[in-house]
C-alpha cells in the first residue's frame, strides 16, 4: 500500500481537536498556516512556560490512521483530528522512521521528523482510558508513545487528502525518535 493523506486539520486556538479541512498549507520554517501551533518559535502553552525562545520542534503534528484502527480495537473511536494532528496519514509507519526523515506530502511540501509527541493527560478529556490505550512497552520494556510524531516544514505547499507520501531517510546511523 502506497503512503497517503487521509485528513488535515487546523485550528487557530488551542483547542486540543483540530477540525478537518479541505486542505492546509504549511509554511516553511513555519508550520501550519493559520494554526495556533504555527511559529518559529515554541507555542505549546506548556513549553512556552519554560522558554518562550525556543526553537519549535513540534510545528506539524502528523498521526497514523492505523492507530486509530488500534484504537477501535480497544474500543475507543477516534477520528482523525480528534488527537489534536494536523495530518493523518495511511500506510507508512511514523513511529519507526530516525530523526531526520524527510516526509514529501503533495507536490512540494516536505516536513522533517524532530520527535515524537509526547502524549499528555488531556488525551483522556477525548475518552476516558485513551491516554493508557496510546502507550505500551516495546520487548525491552521502553516505554513506546503512539500518539503521532512532530516536524518542521522545510518546504511549503498545500497538503490534502489523498496526496502521496514519499520519505527520504537521512544519513546513517539513524537516531530513534524521542520526545520533544
Amino acid at each position: 500500500m502506497d503512503a497517503s493523506v487521509v485528513a488535515v486539520s487546523r485550528s487557530p486556538t488551542h483547542s486540543f481537536s483540530k477540525p478537518n479541512a479541505d486542505g492546509i498549507r504549511l509554511v516553511a520554517g513555519m508550520g501550519v498556516e493559520g494554526d495556533a501551533h504555527a511559529g518559529e518559535t515554541v507555542k505549546h502553552r506548556s513549553r512556552v512556560k519554560v522558554d518562550p525562545g525556543q526553537p519549535n520542534l513540534r510545528q506539524v503534528h502528523l498521526i497514523h490512521a492505523e492507530l486509530f484502527d488500534e484504537l477501535a480495537r480497544k474500543g475507543f473511536s477516534v477520528a482523525p483530528g480528534e488527537m489534536g494532528e494536523n495530518i493523518t496519514t495511511r500506510g507508512l509507519d511514523l513511529l519507526a522512521l530516525p530523526v531526520g526523515a524527510r516526509l514529501h506530502l503533495g507536490a512540494s511540501a516536505v516536513v522533517e521528523l524532530t520527535g515524537l509527541r509526547n502524549p499528555c493527560v488531556q488525551i483522556d478529556r477525548i475518552r476516558k482510558g485513551l491516554m493508557a490505550a496510546v502507550l505500551d512497552r516495546d520487548r525491552e520494556g521502553r516505554l513506546v508513545l503512539k500518539a503521532g510524531v512532530m516536524g518542521i516544514v522545510l518546504t511549503g505547499g498545500e497538503v490534502r487528502p489523498g496526496d502521496g507520501i514519499a520519505v527520504t531517510l537521512p544519513p546513517e546511523p539513524h537516531r530513534r525518535l524521542k520526545r520533544v
